[in-house]
């Protein structure tokens, strides 16, 4: 069983940046791929960045050469630098870790957190 805990989220300007983190429990942090997602009001939840645990990372479109994704190991954490943000990005983000190796769709992924509210304003 992992669980997982969001922080890091908050309001924002356009062009500003925020860094999300992930603190996941449990001794085997180090085995999942981890990734985030995020879900806007009246959207489907969206995947946004993953990395896993053989260190590649995935990007949406719409995030690559903005956001980064990162893991440490030894503190169990995944963070999601996000930069340049824009309104568009404004969502619930939720840290997610699977057991698969490139997990892209949230069908793949098998513990979630509770999310984190970034807004975006313009």
């Amino acid at each position: 069983q992992v669980q997982l805990v969001e922080s890091g989220g908050g309001l924002v300007q356009a062009g500003g940046s925020l860094r999300l983190s992930c603190a996941a429990s449990g001794p085997t942090f180090s085995r999942y791929t981890m990734g985030w997602f995020r879900q806007a009001p009246g959207k489907e939840r969206a995947f946004v960045a993953a990395i896993s645990w053989t260190g590649p990372t995935y990007y949406a479109d719409s995030v690559k050469g903005r956001f980064t994704i990162s893991r440490d190991n030894a503190k169990n954490t995944v963070y999601l630098q996000m930069n340049s943000l824009k309104p568009e990005d404004t969502a619930v983000y939720y840290c997610a870790a699977s057991a698969r190796l490139r997990p892209m769709s949230q069908h793949e992924y098998d513990y979630w957190g509770q999310g984190t509210q970034v807004t975006v304003s313009s």
